[in-house]
Protein backbone atom coordinates (compact mmCIF):
# COMPACT_ATOMS: atom_id res chain seq x y z
CA UNK A 1 0.00 0.00 0.00
CA UNK A 2 1.04 3.76 -0.45
CA UNK A 3 2.79 5.24 2.19
CA UNK A 4 0.52 7.00 4.75
CA UNK A 5 2.39 10.55 3.69
CA UNK A 6 1.14 10.00 0.50
CA UNK A 7 -2.74 11.19 1.76
CA UNK A 8 -1.45 15.07 2.42
CA UNK A 9 1.10 14.90 -0.47
CA UNK A 10 0.90 12.14 -2.62
CA UNK A 11 4.37 11.32 -4.16
CA UNK A 12 5.18 11.93 -7.74
CA UNK A 13 6.28 9.26 -10.13
CA UNK A 14 6.75 9.52 -13.65
CA UNK A 15 7.31 6.47 -15.82
CA UNK A 16 9.14 6.59 -19.33
CA UNK A 17 8.70 3.58 -21.29
CA UNK A 18 8.21 3.34 -25.37
CA UNK A 19 6.02 -0.30 -24.58
CA UNK A 20 2.35 1.67 -24.70
CA UNK A 21 0.91 -1.59 -22.84
CA UNK A 22 4.03 -2.00 -19.91
CA UNK A 23 3.54 1.93 -19.58
CA UNK A 24 0.16 1.96 -18.46
CA UNK A 25 -0.28 -1.16 -16.55
CA UNK A 26 2.33 0.60 -14.09
CA UNK A 27 0.72 3.57 -14.48
CA UNK A 28 -2.47 2.52 -13.20
CA UNK A 29 -1.44 0.25 -10.70
CA UNK A 30 0.66 3.02 -9.24
CA UNK A 31 -2.18 5.18 -9.03
CA UNK A 32 -4.05 2.74 -7.44
CA UNK A 33 -1.63 2.53 -4.72
CA UNK A 34 -1.98 6.73 -4.13
CA UNK A 35 0.62 7.80 -5.95
CA UNK A 36 0.41 10.83 -8.37
CA UNK A 37 1.73 8.95 -11.72
CA UNK A 38 2.55 10.64 -15.65
CA UNK A 39 3.77 8.78 -18.47
CA UNK A 40 6.39 9.66 -21.20
CA UNK A 41 6.74 7.30 -24.38
CA UNK A 42 10.46 8.23 -24.67
CA UNK A 43 13.48 10.42 -23.26
CA UNK A 44 12.95 13.22 -24.87
CA UNK A 45 9.17 13.96 -23.72
CA UNK A 46 9.77 12.87 -20.48
CA UNK A 47 12.73 16.25 -20.11
CA UNK A 48 9.35 17.57 -21.64
CA UNK A 49 7.15 17.08 -18.44
CA UNK A 50 9.43 17.95 -15.83
CA UNK A 51 9.55 21.73 -17.07
CA UNK A 52 6.13 21.93 -14.91
CA UNK A 53 5.67 19.20 -12.65
CA UNK A 54 8.93 17.85 -10.25
CA UNK A 55 8.84 14.00 -9.90
CA UNK A 56 9.44 12.27 -7.06
CA UNK A 57 10.86 9.70 -8.90
CA UNK A 58 11.39 8.12 -12.46
CA UNK A 59 10.93 4.82 -13.70
CA UNK A 60 12.45 4.81 -16.57
CA UNK A 61 13.31 1.97 -19.88
CA UNK A 62 17.17 1.60 -20.57
CA UNK A 63 16.53 1.26 -24.12
CA UNK A 64 14.27 3.71 -26.26
CA UNK A 65 14.47 5.07 -28.91
CA UNK A 66 15.98 9.09 -29.52
CA UNK A 67 16.67 9.68 -26.19
CA UNK A 68 17.59 5.90 -23.90
CA UNK A 69 17.16 5.78 -20.33
CA UNK A 70 20.97 6.41 -18.95
CA UNK A 71 20.78 9.85 -21.50
CA UNK A 72 17.38 10.66 -19.65
CA UNK A 73 19.03 10.22 -16.56
CA UNK A 74 22.11 12.10 -17.04
CA UNK A 75 19.82 14.89 -17.98
CA UNK A 76 17.90 14.62 -14.59
CA UNK A 77 20.47 14.73 -12.79
CA UNK A 78 21.56 18.45 -14.15
CA UNK A 79 18.39 19.80 -14.05
CA UNK A 80 16.20 17.94 -10.88
CA UNK A 81 19.25 16.10 -8.96
CA UNK A 82 16.59 15.63 -5.83
CA UNK A 83 14.81 12.94 -8.15
CA UNK A 84 15.22 9.73 -7.47
CA UNK A 85 15.72 6.81 -10.58
CA UNK A 86 14.96 3.61 -11.12
CA UNK A 87 15.73 1.87 -14.00
CA UNK A 88 14.00 -1.28 -16.25
CA UNK A 89 15.99 -3.41 -18.10
CA UNK A 90 15.00 -6.61 -20.18
CA UNK A 91 15.93 -10.12 -18.69
CA UNK A 92 18.77 -10.86 -19.06
CA UNK A 93 20.52 -7.38 -19.72
CA UNK A 94 21.38 -7.06 -16.09
CA UNK A 95 24.87 -5.66 -17.16
CA UNK A 96 23.29 -2.22 -18.47
CA UNK A 97 21.16 -2.43 -14.87
CA UNK A 98 24.64 -2.57 -13.28
CA UNK A 99 25.78 -0.26 -15.65
CA UNK A 100 22.75 2.56 -14.85
CA UNK A 101 23.65 1.91 -10.82
CA UNK A 102 27.29 2.93 -11.96
CA UNK A 103 26.23 6.26 -13.48
CA UNK A 104 24.05 7.05 -10.46
CA UNK A 105 20.81 5.23 -10.41
CA UNK A 106 18.93 4.40 -7.17
CA UNK A 107 17.97 0.70 -8.01
CA UNK A 108 17.11 -0.89 -10.99
CA UNK A 109 14.15 -3.52 -12.02
CA UNK A 110 14.09 -6.40 -14.33
CA UNK A 111 11.58 -6.17 -17.05
CA UNK A 112 8.75 -7.99 -16.95
CA UNK A 113 8.38 -5.45 -13.93
CA UNK A 114 6.41 -7.92 -10.74
CA UNK A 115 4.46 -5.56 -9.15
CA UNK A 116 4.94 -6.59 -5.75
CA UNK A 117 8.63 -6.11 -6.33
CA UNK A 118 8.75 -3.16 -8.37
CA UNK A 119 6.67 -1.39 -4.66
CA UNK A 120 9.63 -2.77 -2.31
CA UNK A 121 12.11 -1.48 -4.61
CA UNK A 122 10.06 2.09 -4.29
CA UNK A 123 9.87 1.50 -1.13
CA UNK A 124 13.18 1.32 -0.29
CA UNK A 125 14.27 4.45 -3.12
CA UNK A 126 11.73 6.35 -1.20
CA UNK A 127 13.36 5.62 1.53
CA UNK A 128 17.12 6.42 0.91
CA UNK A 129 16.11 9.65 -0.70
CA UNK A 130 14.26 10.58 2.61
CA UNK A 131 17.57 9.94 4.80
CA UNK A 132 20.04 11.48 2.41
CA UNK A 133 17.00 14.62 2.75
CA UNK A 134 17.71 15.09 6.14
CA UNK A 135 21.40 14.24 6.02
CA UNK A 136 21.96 17.26 3.54
CA UNK A 137 19.20 19.67 5.73
CA UNK A 138 21.63 18.60 8.50
CA UNK A 139 24.79 19.49 6.46
CA UNK A 140 23.50 22.55 5.06
CA UNK A 141 22.45 24.41 8.74
CA UNK A 142 25.84 23.47 10.08
CA UNK A 143 27.48 24.48 7.16
CA UNK A 144 25.31 27.79 7.59
CA UNK A 145 25.85 28.56 11.19
CA UNK A 146 29.48 27.89 10.58
CA UNK A 147 30.23 29.50 7.21
CA UNK A 148 27.79 31.77 6.01
CA UNK A 149 28.09 34.35 4.27
CA UNK A 150 31.84 35.15 4.61
CA UNK A 151 32.78 31.42 2.89
CA UNK A 152 30.12 32.27 0.16
CA UNK A 153 31.68 35.64 -0.84
CA UNK A 154 34.45 33.83 -2.83
CA UNK A 155 34.90 35.53 -6.80
CA UNK A 156 36.69 38.46 -8.27
CA UNK A 157 35.01 38.50 -11.67
CA UNK A 158 33.70 41.74 -13.23
CA UNK A 159 30.30 40.61 -12.80
CA UNK A 160 30.74 39.06 -9.16
CA UNK A 161 32.14 42.26 -8.16
CA UNK A 162 29.49 44.62 -9.54
CA UNK A 163 26.49 42.38 -7.79
CA UNK A 164 28.45 42.98 -4.15
CA UNK A 165 29.02 46.53 -4.90
CA UNK A 166 24.77 46.83 -5.76
CA UNK A 167 24.51 44.80 -2.55
CA UNK A 168 26.25 47.24 -0.28
CA UNK A 169 24.56 50.59 -1.88
CA UNK A 170 21.48 48.53 -1.35
CA UNK A 171 21.65 46.80 2.52
CA UNK A 172 21.30 49.39 4.20
CA UNK A 173 18.08 50.67 2.66
CA UNK A 174 14.71 48.81 3.75
CA UNK A 175 13.47 49.05 0.34
CA UNK A 176 12.24 45.86 -1.12
CA UNK A 177 14.33 43.83 -3.41
CA UNK A 178 13.43 41.52 -6.26
CA UNK A 179 16.65 38.86 -7.03
CA UNK A 180 16.34 37.62 -10.26
CA UNK A 181 18.50 34.54 -11.91
CA UNK A 182 18.68 31.25 -12.97
CA UNK A 183 18.52 28.15 -10.37
CA UNK A 184 21.96 27.58 -9.05
CA UNK A 185 23.22 31.20 -9.10
CA UNK A 186 23.06 32.22 -5.39
CA UNK A 187 19.75 34.01 -5.45
CA UNK A 188 19.60 32.73 -1.30
CA UNK A 189 23.50 34.02 -0.87
CA UNK A 190 22.58 37.16 -2.22
CA UNK A 191 19.68 37.54 0.06
CA UNK A 192 21.11 36.52 2.87
CA UNK A 193 24.04 39.27 2.35
CA UNK A 194 21.84 41.94 1.76
CA UNK A 195 20.36 41.08 5.85
CA UNK A 196 23.98 40.55 7.04
CA UNK A 197 25.18 43.93 5.79
CA UNK A 198 21.98 45.46 6.51
CA UNK A 199 21.16 47.27 10.27
CA UNK A 200 18.97 44.27 10.80
CA UNK A 201 22.37 41.96 10.76
CA UNK A 202 22.01 41.09 13.99
CA UNK A 203 18.14 39.48 13.54
CA UNK A 204 16.69 36.33 12.28
CA UNK A 205 16.88 35.57 8.45
CA UNK A 206 14.11 33.27 7.47
CA UNK A 207 13.78 31.85 4.42
CA UNK A 208 10.26 30.14 2.71
CA UNK A 209 10.35 28.45 -0.81
CA UNK A 210 7.23 29.56 -2.10
CA UNK A 211 7.14 26.97 -4.90
CA UNK A 212 7.27 24.12 -2.00
CA UNK A 213 3.59 23.81 -0.67
CA UNK A 214 0.26 23.79 -1.40
CA UNK A 215 -1.83 27.01 -0.81
CA UNK A 216 -3.12 26.72 2.68
CA UNK A 217 0.12 24.95 3.80
CA UNK A 218 2.14 28.22 2.53
CA UNK A 219 -0.59 30.68 4.20
CA UNK A 220 -0.15 28.84 7.54
CA UNK A 221 3.81 29.01 7.14
CA UNK A 222 3.48 32.36 6.47
CA UNK A 223 0.94 34.20 8.73
CA UNK A 224 0.54 31.41 11.50
CA UNK A 225 -2.87 30.09 12.42
CA UNK A 226 -5.31 30.09 15.36
CA UNK A 227 -7.14 26.94 16.88
CA UNK A 228 -8.01 25.44 20.36
CA UNK A 229 -4.52 25.67 21.57
CA UNK A 230 -3.90 29.20 20.51
CA UNK A 231 -2.29 31.13 18.25
CA UNK A 232 0.84 29.57 16.28
CA UNK A 233 3.50 31.73 14.93
CA UNK A 234 3.98 31.88 11.59
CA UNK A 235 7.30 32.58 9.83
CA UNK A 236 6.52 35.91 9.27
CA UNK A 237 6.51 37.05 13.09
CA UNK A 238 9.29 34.58 13.54
CA UNK A 239 11.55 37.12 11.40
CA UNK A 240 10.07 40.31 13.28
CA UNK A 241 13.03 42.79 13.43
CA UNK A 242 14.61 40.94 10.74
CA UNK A 243 14.39 39.62 7.07
CA UNK A 244 11.70 37.05 5.98
CA UNK A 245 13.34 35.96 2.68
CA UNK A 246 10.42 34.48 -0.40
CA UNK A 247 12.16 32.76 -2.25
CA UNK A 248 10.54 31.19 -5.40
CA UNK A 249 8.10 34.01 -4.97
CA UNK A 250 6.71 33.28 -8.86
CA UNK A 251 5.47 29.95 -7.57
CA UNK A 252 2.94 31.88 -4.87
CA UNK A 253 -0.81 31.29 -5.63
CA UNK A 254 -2.79 34.58 -6.46
CA UNK A 255 -4.97 34.43 -3.49
CA UNK A 256 -1.67 34.35 -1.16
CA UNK A 257 -0.10 37.29 -3.20
CA UNK A 258 -3.00 39.39 -1.86
CA UNK A 259 -2.70 39.07 1.46
CA UNK A 260 0.82 39.49 1.10
CA UNK A 261 0.49 42.76 -0.85
CA UNK A 262 -1.52 43.93 2.33
CA UNK A 263 1.09 43.43 4.70
CA UNK A 264 3.63 45.14 2.73
CA UNK A 265 1.47 48.00 2.57
CA UNK A 266 0.09 48.48 6.39
CA UNK A 267 2.35 45.85 7.98
CA UNK A 268 -0.50 43.87 9.23
CA UNK A 269 -1.54 40.42 8.61
CA UNK A 270 -4.86 38.05 10.06
CA UNK A 271 -3.56 34.43 11.11
CA UNK A 272 -5.47 31.46 9.41
CA UNK A 273 -8.70 30.92 11.43
CA UNK A 274 -8.55 34.34 13.40
CA UNK A 275 -9.92 37.61 13.03
CA UNK A 276 -7.64 39.73 14.93
CA UNK A 277 -5.02 41.56 12.13
CA UNK A 278 -0.76 41.56 14.21
CA UNK A 279 1.42 43.62 13.10
CA UNK A 280 5.09 43.27 12.66
CA UNK A 281 8.05 44.71 11.71
CA UNK A 282 9.86 42.08 9.23
CA UNK A 283 12.09 43.40 6.26
CA UNK A 284 10.64 41.02 2.76
CA UNK A 285 13.14 39.92 0.56
CA UNK A 286 12.09 37.85 -3.15
CA UNK A 287 13.58 36.06 -5.41
CA UNK A 288 12.62 34.51 -8.98
CA UNK A 289 13.83 32.26 -11.92
CA UNK A 290 10.73 33.03 -13.56
CA UNK A 291 10.05 35.78 -15.84
CA UNK A 292 7.28 38.04 -13.66
CA UNK A 293 6.46 40.35 -16.08
CA UNK A 294 5.13 37.37 -18.53
CA UNK A 295 3.70 36.13 -15.57
CA UNK A 296 1.97 39.80 -14.55
CA UNK A 297 0.71 39.75 -18.50
CA UNK A 298 -0.34 35.99 -18.38
CA UNK A 299 -2.35 37.16 -15.17
CA UNK A 300 -1.03 34.39 -12.93
CA UNK A 301 0.78 37.26 -11.12
CA UNK A 302 -0.52 40.43 -9.34
CA UNK A 303 0.67 43.66 -11.18
CA UNK A 304 0.55 45.93 -7.66
CA UNK A 305 2.37 43.49 -5.91
CA UNK A 306 4.90 42.88 -9.17
CA UNK A 307 5.69 47.04 -8.27
CA UNK A 308 5.60 46.52 -4.81
CA UNK A 309 8.12 43.65 -4.65
CA UNK A 310 10.39 45.19 -7.76
CA UNK A 311 11.38 48.40 -6.30
CA UNK A 312 15.22 47.70 -6.94
CA UNK A 313 16.38 44.47 -8.70
CA UNK A 314 19.29 42.50 -8.39
CA UNK A 315 20.06 39.77 -10.91
CA UNK A 316 22.62 36.84 -9.84
CA UNK A 317 24.96 36.32 -12.96
CA UNK A 318 25.79 32.71 -13.70
CA UNK A 319 28.37 30.85 -13.22
CA UNK A 320 29.58 30.77 -17.36
CA UNK A 321 29.37 34.79 -17.26
CA UNK A 322 31.85 34.46 -14.10
CA UNK A 323 34.17 31.73 -15.72
CA UNK A 324 37.47 33.75 -14.15
CA UNK A 325 35.79 32.86 -10.69
CA UNK A 326 35.49 28.56 -11.44
CA UNK A 327 38.92 27.90 -9.86
CA UNK A 328 38.20 30.17 -6.90
CA UNK A 329 34.65 28.49 -6.37
CA UNK A 330 36.03 24.85 -7.04
CA UNK A 331 39.43 25.10 -4.71
CA UNK A 332 36.59 27.07 -1.93
CA UNK A 333 34.41 24.21 -2.54
CA UNK A 334 37.31 21.57 -2.55
CA UNK A 335 38.58 22.64 1.02
CA UNK A 336 35.42 22.43 2.22
CA UNK A 337 34.19 18.84 1.53
CA UNK A 338 37.83 17.43 1.63
CA UNK A 339 38.07 18.64 5.27
CA UNK A 340 34.59 17.13 5.85
CA UNK A 341 35.82 13.72 4.50
CA UNK A 342 39.02 13.88 6.58
CA UNK A 343 41.14 13.74 2.67
CA UNK A 344 44.29 15.66 2.08
CA UNK A 345 43.36 16.85 -1.50
CA UNK A 346 45.41 19.70 -2.44
CA UNK A 347 44.14 20.76 -5.52
CA UNK A 348 43.17 19.82 -9.36
CA UNK A 349 45.83 18.44 -12.15
CA UNK A 350 45.81 20.97 -15.09
CA UNK A 351 43.89 18.50 -17.25
CA UNK A 352 40.59 18.37 -14.64
CA UNK A 353 40.69 22.29 -14.24
CA UNK A 354 40.56 22.38 -18.08
CA UNK A 355 37.59 20.44 -18.10
CA UNK A 356 35.88 22.61 -15.21
CA UNK A 357 36.89 25.71 -16.75
CA UNK A 358 35.24 24.51 -20.34
CA UNK A 359 31.90 23.25 -19.07
CA UNK A 360 28.81 25.33 -19.83
CA UNK A 361 27.15 24.31 -16.38
CA UNK A 362 23.82 24.71 -16.78
CA UNK A 363 22.90 24.22 -12.63
CA UNK A 364 25.58 27.30 -12.21
CA UNK A 365 27.71 26.89 -8.51
CA UNK A 366 24.84 24.76 -7.13
CA UNK A 367 25.80 22.22 -9.97
CA UNK A 368 29.42 23.19 -9.41
CA UNK A 369 29.49 21.89 -6.17
CA UNK A 370 27.77 19.01 -6.30
CA UNK A 371 30.30 18.29 -8.38
CA UNK A 372 33.75 19.05 -5.98
CA UNK A 373 31.67 17.29 -3.98
CA UNK A 374 31.47 13.55 -5.49
CA UNK A 375 35.27 14.32 -6.84
CA UNK A 376 36.27 14.87 -3.53
CA UNK A 377 34.27 11.02 -2.72
CA UNK A 378 35.89 9.57 -5.20
CA UNK A 379 39.30 11.11 -5.05
CA UNK A 380 42.18 8.70 -5.01
CA UNK A 381 45.65 11.14 -5.00
CA UNK A 382 46.42 14.12 -3.77
CA UNK A 383 44.38 15.71 -6.82
CA UNK A 384 41.34 16.40 -8.34
CA UNK A 385 41.62 14.42 -11.86
CA UNK A 386 39.56 14.09 -15.02
CA UNK A 387 38.08 10.36 -13.79
CA UNK A 388 37.08 11.28 -10.24
CA UNK A 389 34.54 13.90 -12.07
CA UNK A 390 31.23 13.14 -13.39
CA UNK A 391 30.99 11.75 -17.06
CA UNK A 392 28.78 14.66 -18.59
CA UNK A 393 31.43 17.64 -17.81
CA UNK A 394 33.01 15.69 -20.59
CA UNK A 395 30.26 15.05 -23.18
CA UNK A 396 29.32 18.83 -22.60
CA UNK A 397 32.62 20.71 -23.72
CA UNK A 398 31.99 22.62 -26.29
CA UNK A 399 28.73 22.12 -26.86
CA UNK A 400 26.16 25.57 -28.01
CA UNK A 401 23.25 25.63 -29.34
CA UNK A 402 24.79 26.03 -33.19
CA UNK A 403 25.13 22.99 -35.66
CA UNK A 404 28.55 21.94 -34.68
CA UNK A 405 31.22 20.97 -37.44
CA UNK A 406 32.08 17.23 -37.25
CA UNK A 407 34.82 16.15 -39.00
CA UNK A 408 33.89 13.40 -41.76
CA UNK A 409 30.43 13.40 -40.92
CA UNK A 410 27.63 13.05 -43.65
CA UNK A 411 24.76 14.81 -44.34
CA UNK A 412 22.63 12.41 -42.91
CA UNK A 413 24.59 12.17 -39.53
CA UNK A 414 24.22 16.61 -39.15
CA UNK A 415 20.46 15.71 -40.16
CA UNK A 416 19.99 13.48 -36.98
CA UNK A 417 22.16 15.67 -34.74
CA UNK A 418 19.70 18.39 -35.82
CA UNK A 419 16.41 16.44 -34.89
CA UNK A 420 17.36 15.18 -31.52
CA UNK A 421 18.94 18.14 -30.35
CA UNK A 422 15.77 19.87 -31.53
CA UNK A 423 13.17 17.39 -30.03
CA UNK A 424 15.49 17.75 -26.78
CA UNK A 425 14.64 21.07 -27.23
CA UNK A 426 11.01 20.93 -27.40
CA UNK A 427 10.43 18.39 -24.87
CA UNK A 428 10.15 15.51 -27.04
CA UNK A 429 7.23 17.15 -29.11
CA UNK A 430 7.54 16.50 -33.40
CA UNK A 431 5.35 18.62 -34.50
CA UNK A 432 7.08 21.57 -32.79
CA UNK A 433 10.55 20.23 -33.81
CA UNK A 434 8.87 19.83 -37.07
CA UNK A 435 7.87 23.16 -37.48
CA UNK A 436 11.59 24.60 -36.29
CA UNK A 437 13.34 22.06 -38.76
CA UNK A 438 10.78 22.86 -41.77
CA UNK A 439 9.98 19.72 -42.33
CA UNK A 440 6.86 16.99 -41.51
CA UNK A 441 6.28 15.35 -38.77
CA UNK A 442 5.92 12.12 -40.34
CA UNK A 443 9.40 12.84 -41.60
CA UNK A 444 10.92 12.81 -38.44
CA UNK A 445 8.60 9.93 -36.62
CA UNK A 446 10.27 7.67 -39.58
CA UNK A 447 13.62 8.80 -39.37
CA UNK A 448 13.40 8.10 -35.28
CA UNK A 449 12.12 4.46 -36.33
CA UNK A 450 15.26 4.53 -38.54
CA UNK A 451 17.45 5.64 -35.49
CA UNK A 452 16.26 3.01 -33.58
CA UNK A 453 18.11 0.34 -35.57
CA UNK A 454 20.93 1.98 -36.78
CA UNK A 455 23.88 2.50 -35.06
CA UNK A 456 25.45 6.33 -34.49
CA UNK A 457 28.68 7.16 -36.36
CA UNK A 458 30.41 10.18 -35.48
CA UNK A 459 28.36 12.22 -33.58
CA UNK A 460 27.78 13.40 -29.96
CA UNK A 461 26.21 10.34 -27.91
CA UNK A 462 22.41 11.77 -27.91
CA UNK A 463 20.82 8.48 -28.41
CA UNK A 464 20.29 5.67 -26.65
CA UNK A 465 21.41 2.36 -28.43
CA UNK A 466 19.16 -0.03 -30.94
CA UNK A 467 16.35 -1.96 -30.25
CA UNK A 468 14.74 -3.30 -26.33
CA UNK A 469 17.43 -4.77 -24.24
Amino acid sequence: MANEAHEQQPIRILIADDEPAARSALGEMLRDEGYEVQTAADGFKALGKIDGWIPDVVITDVKMPALGGIELMQKLRERCPDTAVIVMTAFGSVEGAVEAMRLGADDYLSKPVHFPQLLMVLGRVLKHRALQREANQLRDALRERQEAPKAGVVGQSKPFRELLDLIRQVAASPVAVLIIGQTGTGKSFTARLLHQWSPRGEAKFVIVKCGAMEEEALERELFGWVDEAGLHRGRLADADGGTLFLDEIGEMPLGLQAKLLHFLQDRSYAPVGGSERLSCDTRVITASNHDLDRLVRDGRFREDLYYRLNVVTLRTPTLRERRDDIPLLAMHFLRVYAHGSNKTITGFNERALGVLLNFDWPGNIRQLENCIERAVVLARSAEIEPRDLPRELMSRIGTDEQMPTIPGASLRELERFAILRTLEHVGGSTSKAAKILGISPRKIQYRLNEYRSTPQSGLPAVVSGSGKG
